[in-house]
Order: C-alpha cells, then sequence, then structure tokens
C-alpha cells in the first residue's frame, strides 16, 4: 500500500504560514511536534474504523496521527509515567519513549486504552467545549478559534475525536499543527545564524585589531630608529661645518643628501603610522558596536526565553485541571487592568485572558482616537497598568509612569505588544508596586 500524507493541502481560503507563527511561538516552547519521524512511517498498522455517533478512540485513528497526537498533547513526564506500566522506561531518552508510546498506541490494547483516558483526564476542558459542536463547521469553528488563541494541545485532541469529525477536518487539523513545527523552527535556526555571525565577525575584527597593533609598535619602534639615526646625521654635519678644515664640498653634498633621504622617509613612516592609528581606532569602534549588538541580542534572546517559559506554565496550567491555575491567571483575578498602547490585533486575545481570569479590562489608545484627558479617570479605576514599550514613544512612556506615581498605581512595562510579554511580565514581576518605579528600565531605549 502506498504511503500517503496523513493531511490535505491548503485551501485557497485558509489562513497564510505567516500569520501561525506568533502562535507557534506562544504554545511550542517545550513541546515537541513530529512530522516526518520513523514513529510516523508505521504503515503496517491499520487504522480501526471509527463508530459513528460515538467519540473516536486512540487506536481507531489513522496510524499517521499517533505521533502528532501523542507529541502535541501530551508531555514527557506524563508520557514517561504511564509507559512504565506497560513496558521499561528507564534509562529511554525523549525520542525513544515518544517511539515506544506511537508504537503501543498503534498496537491497540491496554496501553492505548491508558493514553487514551490520560489525554481525556489532562484536556477535559477542551473536550467539554468541543463537545457542544453538533456538525463539522460548528468544529472547524472551534478549531480555528482555539488555533488563533494558541491553545493548541487540547482542542487538536478534541476535534480528532469528536463523534462529528470527519476525516476531511481531521487532516486539516493534522496540516496545521505539522506547520506549526516548519514554521518555529525556521525561526529559531534564523536566530541562531544571526548570532553565530555576529560572533564570528566580532571574532575576526578582535584579530584585525591585535595585528593592527602589532604592526603599530614595529612601526614605532621604526621610527625612533629613523629619528636616532637623523640626529647622528645631524650632529656629524654640525660637526663637519664647525670644524676648522671645511671638509671636501663631496662629502657634505653626500651627507646632505642623506640626510634628506632620512627626513623623507621619517615623514612617510609618520604618516603611514597616522593611517594605521585611524584604521585601529575604526576598527576597535566597530569591535565595540557589534559586541554591543551581540549583547542586546542575547538579552533579547533570554528575554523571550523567558516569556515563552512563562506562556508555557500558563497554558499547561490552563489546559489541565481547572484547579491548577497559572500565576498570571492567580494574579489578574479580581483585579482592574488597564492596557495604554498596543496594536487592535492583539487587544481582543488580552482582553480575553484577563476576563477568562476574573479581571476586568479597560484600553486607552495612548491618544490616538480617545482623548488623553480621560486617562487620569481611567488610570484612577485601575488596579494595574500595562503598556508595550514598542508601540509608545518614550515621552509619553515617561509621563505615564508619571501619572501612575502620582495615582499610586503599579504598572509594567512590557516589551512588545503581544499576550506572551504580558504572561511573562505578570508571572516574572508579580510583586510591582509604586515603589519599584524608579528601578524600572524602558526596554525600548535601553
Amino acid at each position: 500500500m502506498p504511503h500517503q500524507a496523513p493531511f490535505a493541502s491548503t485551501a485557497p481560503g485558509d489562513a497564510p504560514q505567516s500569520a501561525l507563527l506568533p502562535i507557534a511561538r506562544a504554545w511550542t516552547q517545550g513541546n515537541t511536534v513530529a512530522s516526518g519521524d520513523a514513529c510516523c512511517a508505521s504503515a503496517d498498522a491499520a487504522a480501526v474504523p471509527v463508530q459513528l455517533g460515538a467519540r473516536a478512540r486512540l487506536a481507531e485513528l489513522d496510524p499517521h496521527l499517533h505521533c502528532s497526537v501523542i507529541g502535541t498533547c501530551c508531555s514527557t513526564a506524563e508520557l514517561r509515567k504511564l509507559l512504565a506500566r506497560f513496558v521499561e522506561v528507564d534509562g529511554l531518552d525523549e525520542l525513544t519513549l515518544h517511539h515506544e508510546a506511537v508504537r503501543l498506541a498503534a498496537q491497540g490494547g491496554e496501553p492505548a486504552k491508558a493514553i487514551h483516558k490520560a489525554l481525556d483526564r489532562r484536556h477535559d476542558a477542551a473536550l467539554q467545549r468541543f463537545a457542544r459542536a453538533r456538525d463539522e463547521a460548528s468544529l472547524l469553528t472551534l478549531w480555528k478559534d482555539s488555533l488563533g488563541a494558541g491553545d493548541v494541545p487540547g482542542a487538536y485532541w478534541a476535534v480528532l475525536t469528536h463523534r462529528r469529525s470527519t476525516e476531511p477536518l481531521r487532516q486539516r487539523a493534522f496540516g496545521d499543527v505539522h506547520m506549526l513545527s516548519h514554521l518555529v523552527g525556521a525561526a529559531n535556526r534564523a536566530d541562531i545564524r544571526r548570532l553565530m555571525t555576529l560572533e564570528r565577525d566580532n571574532s575576526e575584527l578582535r584579530e584585525r585589531l591585535e595585528r593592527a597593533q602589532e604592526r603599530h609598535g614595529e612601526l614605532c619602534q621604526e621610527r625612533d630608529a629613523a629619528l636616532q639615526a637623523r640626529d647622528e646625521i645631524r650632529a656629524e654635519a654640525s660637526r663637519l661645518r664647525l670644524a676648522p678644515p671645511r671638509p671636501s664640498a663631496p662629502r657634505l653634498r653626500a651627507l646632505e643628501q642623506r640626510l634628506n633621504a632620512k627626513e623623507d622617509a621619517l615623514q612617510a613612516e609618520a604618516e603611514r603610522y597616522h593611517a594605521l592609528e585611524l584604521s585601529a581606532r575604526v576598527s576597535r569602534l566597530e569591535a565595540l558596536r557589534l559586541s554591543e549588538e551581540l549583547q542586546q541580542l542575547g538579552e533579547h534572546a533570554e528575554a523571550i526565553s523567558r516569556e515563552l517559559a512563562a506562556t508555557e506554565q500558563h497554558v499547561r496550567a490552563t489546559a489541565g485541571n481547572e484547579s491548577q491555575q497559572s500565576l498570571a491567571v492567580q494574579r489578574l483575578r479580581g483585579q482592574r487592568l488597564l492596557y495604554v498602547g498596543g496594536r487592535p490585533s492583539s487587544t481582543p486575545a488580552i482582553r480575553a485572558l484577563v476576563e477568562s481570569a476574573g479581571g476586568e479590562f479597560r484600553r486607552h489608545d495612548g491618544g490616538i482616537e480617545d482623548r488623553k484627558g480621560i486617562l487620569g479617570a481611567s488610570l484612577a479605576w485601575a488596579d494595574l497598568v500595562v503598556f508595550p514599550v514598542d508601540c509608545v514613544d518614550h515621552d509619553s512612556a515617561l509621563a505615564l509612569k508619571r501619572d501612575c506615581k502620582r495615582h499610586g498605581r503599579p504598572f509594567l512595562a512590557l516589551r512588545s505588544a503581544s499576550v506572551t510579554s504580558l504572561v511573562g511580565a505578570l508571572v516574572q514581576d508579580d510583586t510591582a508596586t509604586t515603589a519599584d518605579l524608579p528601578a524600572l528600565r524602558c526596554l525600548r531605549h535601553a
């Protein structure tokens, strides 16, 4: 039987791949999305027909879907604990453990049932939300909404096993998850290549600077030697001029010619030394600039890593049992949050996050369309003020900080106008008060 891809090509009306990249960055930290592994090529296992009118079991799904389901919807720690009941897992790395789980899921039996139950417990909230869907169109709408909000693991398991789900819809969901892994990999590789290029350029400039400094020392020695020879020639010429027996004219002319030649050579060496010194100064400035740029990129990468880790914790907590809540949800419960600036495209997702955590949300665009006069009333209403520094100019940010201090309101300066930055800031700075205002740093202007 020829091998066929378990997903269909994207329809013309679907979202472009570039629109999935922010979603991929928001949920893939710590998840494994396999799309071409050896565990996906189990063509020997045939899918058990799905019974109409009932939810599909894990063993009933197409065997090509098992890899993406286990890699996306189940954590490595939970999978290791679950498989320990059936196979020896001590000493297995994450990839081998993943392959073993896919093999057991394709075989069916008790291991497949145990994995299915574990996935149902982990994503119970998403299953209940998708259970309200009565047809394929409503299922597709719920899947698109979950994909746009970055809630992928639970929604993926729910749409694959729904009793109204069809093969085209399962292929559509598999294709979306498959492309998320490619987009995240491409973004990470681009950042790594950029850092490696900067490090290589910095090393080359340091070597050039060291060689220029060595040449500079050699030129200084040559200059000192030339100056000493010139002084000796001048002293000899003066002695010959003052001597009672006047030296012969040919000898005097020869000494003067030697003196002129030495002075010309000394002038040329001085000009060459000046040019090399200027070149060395330019090289030092360029090396310093590249070092600062490399440090800023490193800090930027660390900030992104912290935000992704915080977002992963939030997604895991919200996708798991309802009793387990993330630090971001705990911080927002019962709080009135004022969001100043930002982008209209990300405002609905931020509003949904705040309201789902039990808080109240209000936005002020910073004076573009909303009057600046009502900002003071909004500050008096708010319990917490946040603003992204990439969408607010420096003067407005300073004015907003002064207003927050005057009203006694804590605030958070976000790296960017995204849900990831908000979740990361809430988790990392959950003790921010008005006393922290002088120590906060402008992430845009450093």
